[in-house]
Protein backbone atom coordinates (compact mmCIF):
# COMPACT_ATOMS: atom_id res chain seq x y z
CA UNK A 1 0.00 0.00 0.00
CA UNK A 2 1.63 3.37 -0.79
CA UNK A 3 0.25 6.78 -0.94
CA UNK A 4 0.93 10.40 -2.67
CA UNK A 5 1.11 13.31 0.01
CA UNK A 6 1.60 17.05 -0.46
CA UNK A 7 3.61 18.65 2.16
CA UNK A 8 6.30 21.32 2.50
CA UNK A 9 4.91 22.15 -1.79
CA UNK A 10 6.55 19.16 -2.50
CA UNK A 11 4.77 15.52 -3.03
CA UNK A 12 5.82 12.49 -2.32
CA UNK A 13 5.44 8.72 -2.82
CA UNK A 14 5.58 6.89 0.35
CA UNK A 15 4.77 3.57 2.06
CA UNK A 16 5.23 2.20 5.36
CA UNK A 17 8.99 2.16 6.37
CA UNK A 18 10.04 4.69 3.83
CA UNK A 19 12.70 7.54 5.16
CA UNK A 20 11.95 11.39 3.63
CA UNK A 21 13.76 14.09 4.20
CA UNK A 22 11.28 17.08 4.65
CA UNK A 23 11.67 21.06 4.47
CA UNK A 24 12.68 22.23 8.29
CA UNK A 25 9.69 21.25 9.77
CA UNK A 26 8.80 22.24 14.11
CA UNK A 27 8.89 19.32 15.27
CA UNK A 28 11.47 18.05 17.98
CA UNK A 29 12.82 14.39 17.35
CA UNK A 30 10.47 11.67 18.46
CA UNK A 31 7.36 13.83 17.83
CA UNK A 32 4.98 12.12 15.61
CA UNK A 33 3.51 14.03 12.37
CA UNK A 34 -0.27 12.93 10.43
CA UNK A 35 -0.38 14.38 6.94
CA UNK A 36 -3.51 14.94 5.43
CA UNK A 37 -3.13 15.93 2.77
CA UNK A 38 -3.11 12.72 0.50
CA UNK A 39 -3.78 12.93 -3.43
CA UNK A 40 -3.71 9.35 -3.65
CA UNK A 41 -3.23 6.32 -2.04
CA UNK A 42 -3.67 2.44 -3.45
CA UNK A 43 -5.68 -0.09 -1.15
CA UNK A 44 -6.99 -3.59 -2.10
CA UNK A 45 -9.41 -2.07 -4.30
CA UNK A 46 -7.58 -0.09 -6.13
CA UNK A 47 -6.30 3.62 -6.59
CA UNK A 48 -8.07 6.19 -4.93
CA UNK A 49 -7.53 9.70 -6.41
CA UNK A 50 -8.78 12.71 -4.65
CA UNK A 51 -10.01 15.86 -5.64
CA UNK A 52 -7.92 17.29 -4.84
CA UNK A 53 -7.17 15.43 -1.47
CA UNK A 54 -8.86 11.49 -0.61
CA UNK A 55 -10.89 12.17 1.89
CA UNK A 56 -10.63 9.50 5.43
CA UNK A 57 -7.12 9.19 3.93
CA UNK A 58 -4.52 9.47 6.55
CA UNK A 59 -0.46 9.18 6.47
CA UNK A 60 1.67 8.85 10.06
CA UNK A 61 5.40 9.49 10.65
CA UNK A 62 7.96 10.20 12.96
CA UNK A 63 10.37 12.67 13.14
CA UNK A 64 14.14 11.10 13.49
CA UNK A 65 16.15 13.68 13.06
CA UNK A 66 16.26 17.57 12.22
CA UNK A 67 19.76 18.70 10.68
CA UNK A 68 21.42 20.24 7.78
CA UNK A 69 22.70 18.88 4.14
CA UNK A 70 25.65 18.88 3.47
CA UNK A 71 27.52 22.56 1.93
CA UNK A 72 26.68 23.29 -1.87
CA UNK A 73 28.72 25.72 -3.40
CA UNK A 74 27.52 28.69 -5.56
CA UNK A 75 29.35 30.56 -7.90
CA UNK A 76 28.53 33.25 -10.12
CA UNK A 77 31.25 35.26 -12.29
CA UNK A 78 30.82 37.13 -15.27
CA UNK A 79 33.42 35.86 -18.36
CA UNK A 80 35.92 38.70 -18.77
CA UNK A 81 34.46 41.31 -16.48
CA UNK A 82 36.60 39.79 -13.42
CA UNK A 83 33.50 39.61 -11.42
CA UNK A 84 32.66 36.58 -9.23
CA UNK A 85 30.95 35.64 -6.09
CA UNK A 86 31.49 32.61 -4.32
CA UNK A 87 28.75 31.28 -1.45
CA UNK A 88 27.81 28.60 0.67
CA UNK A 89 24.69 26.57 1.78
CA UNK A 90 23.64 24.29 3.78
CA UNK A 91 19.82 23.19 3.57
CA UNK A 92 18.09 22.26 6.82
CA UNK A 93 15.89 19.14 6.42
CA UNK A 94 13.79 16.88 8.79
CA UNK A 95 14.22 13.72 8.42
CA UNK A 96 11.08 10.97 8.52
CA UNK A 97 9.89 7.73 8.84
CA UNK A 98 6.52 6.91 7.53
CA UNK A 99 4.91 4.95 10.60
CA UNK A 100 1.15 4.00 8.70
CA UNK A 101 -0.52 4.50 5.97
CA UNK A 102 -4.42 4.46 6.19
CA UNK A 103 -7.83 4.60 4.51
CA UNK A 104 -10.77 4.61 6.48
CA UNK A 105 -14.17 3.34 5.14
Amino acid sequence: MFAVIATCGKQYKVEKGDIIYLEKMDKAEGETISFENVLAISSKDGLVTGNPTVAKAKVEGKVLKNGRAKKIVVFRYKAKKNEKKKQGHRQPYTKVEITNVSLAK
